[in-house]
């Protein structure tokens, strides 16, 4: 890591639907010494390939050591950093609250005020669904934290950059990035992420979804 000014950076990354995939990204992010705050995955518009959304906190040089070190990995198809390009970011929660007849209806009521949809109710709780910015789910957790969260689940963020452009296919030429060979002195492809296995990683579902 550099002495730059530290954001945070929502990188989109196609990858081909293969076991051993999510172990190999995750794996390349802990020995980098980056903290993942979010990492998304599930199917994209592509039958055989996955779409990741991964959100790290770095500076703009350690961006790009992990777009190249990303696209060093087997089975990477694309790699971009959409952080300053025009798109939508949105995240979605649960959350269940204790809701008693005393403050069901206050509780109700700060749900819709965050456009917020009752997905669950029960004598006791309420299961609130929220898709929105994370400033958006931080301000309805915040709220409603005095009547007691009884459990609480955030997506972590996903992202799609706006108008007809895609990523896949078509990257956005204002962010061009070619990864030289050997950069920044990392293994070339394949030498120590293919083979690696770490029984303690993440195991390699095309669906998971955590934020951390």
């Amino acid at each position: 890591m550099t002495g730059g000014v530290l954001r945070r950076h929502t990188f989109v990354v196609y990858v081909e639907d293969k076991p051993g995939v999510l172990n190999r990204v995750a794996s390349l992010f802990r020995r980098r010494a980056f903290n993942i705050e979010s990492l998304t995955v599930g199917h994209s518009e592509t039958s055989d390939a996955s779409r990741m959304t991964i959100v790290v906190r770095t500076d703009a040089s350690g961006a790009r050591r992990l777009e190249a070190n990303l696209y060093k990995l087997v089975n990477v198809v694309r790699v971009q950093d959409i952080t300053a390009s025009r798109a939508v970011f949105r995240e979605l929660a649960m959350i269940k609250v204790t809701a008693t007849a005393e403050t069901r209806t206050h509780v109700l009521q700060l749900a819709d005020v965050f456009r917020a949809r009752v997905v669950d109710v029960a004598p006791d709780a309420v299961v609130i669904e929220t898709t929105g910015t994370e400033d958006k789910i931080d301000g309805l957790v915040e709220v409603l934290r005095p009547y007691g969260i009884l459990e609480l689940v955030r997506t972590g963020r996903v992202g799609m950059t706006r108008g007809a452009r895609s990523v896949m296919i078509d990257p956005d030429p204002a962010e061009p990035f070619v990864p030289e060979p050997g950069a920044d002195g990392d293994e070339s492809q394949g030498a120590g992420d293919a083979g690696e296995t770490d029984e303690s990683d993440e195991t390699d579902d095309p669906n998971i979804s955590y934020s951390v």
